[in-house]
């Protein structure tokens, strides 16, 4: 264990934190959308010094077999080496992979996009939404920043032109995403025997679990359990109360 650790370790045990906070707050929230002219939906959300953009494309293709008359989205993360050391260039590994499964899974099973009106032609043509996740500068707790900039581009993202079936790139409608309220992620980490919220890249280091919670309004729509501490339920219960409290701060900066 470095000096380094056994700081934030010592520090956590009388609940105090490096940068000053507690351990229930997050850094300071900071979401602008529009940042790309290209994209259909963009976004950029800052949390402390961590910074990630997420673009929202949208283009037809063909539906799955087992959803004939339901668009789709597709979520993909690239941490980019500018943002941390440890991000090498290359295909996903499984922090990216877990970024983006993690992404998908809330806005998915939180039904916030509503996927038949996603279909074009039943059986034949359908709106793909491509959601693509980049790191900028990773200085703890990409997971609750990716999920804010997913939702705050998803907000604003229109349909594009379609001539002769084809998409007429960086030509929008009016139409936006047949949306309705967004899910945000609180994600809850557990360093010794306690709780905290937004860990730095520091304290991330230094946890045994995490939990990440896609809510909306208090309702559950999907958990990720990570890192290979163990969680008691009870330890759990507690983590989903917190998830819970945190939602409302974080909704607040979507509006």
């Amino acid at each position: 264990m470095t000096f380094n650790e056994k700081y934030i370790l010592n520090l956590i045990e009388k609940e105090q934190r490096t940068d000053g906070r507690t351990l229930m707050d997050y850094r300071k929230i900071k979401i602008e959308t529009g940042i790309s002219k290209n994209a259909e939906g963009s976004a950029k959300v800052t949390i402390g010094d961590t910074e990630v953009i997420v673009g929202v494309k949208l283009d037809l293709g063909e539906p799955f077999p087992d959803t004939p008359d339901e668009g789709t989205i597709i979520v993909n993360a690239e941490l980019l080496p500018l943002s941390s050391q440890e991000f090498e260039a290359g295909p996903p590994g499984t922090e990216a992979t877990e970024l983006a499964r993690i992404i998908d899974r809330g806005i998915r099973e939180s039904k916030a996009i509503d996927f038949k009106k996603l279909a074009l032609i039943p059986g034949e043509k359908i709106w793909m939404v491509f959601i693509d996740i980049y790191t900028i500068n990773h200085a703890g707790n990409l997971i609750d920043a990716s999920a804010l900039a997913a939702a705050a581009a998803l907000q604003v993202a229109r349909f594009p032109k379609v001539e002769n079936n084809k998409v007429v790139y960086g030509e929008f409608t009016n139409k936006l995403l047949p949306s309705t309220k967004l899910p945000v992620t609180c994600t809850v980490s557990k360093i010794r025997n306690k709780f905290i919220v937004d860990q730095t890249l520091e304290e991330e280091g230094s946890a045994s679990a995490r939990l990440s919670v896609a809510l909306i309004d208090g309702k559950i729509h999907a958990m990720q359990k990570g890192l290979l501490g163990p969680l008691t339920p009870e330890e759990v219960e507690q983590m989903i109360d917190i998830a819970i409290e945190k939602e409302r701060e974080l909704r607040k900066h979507l509006k």
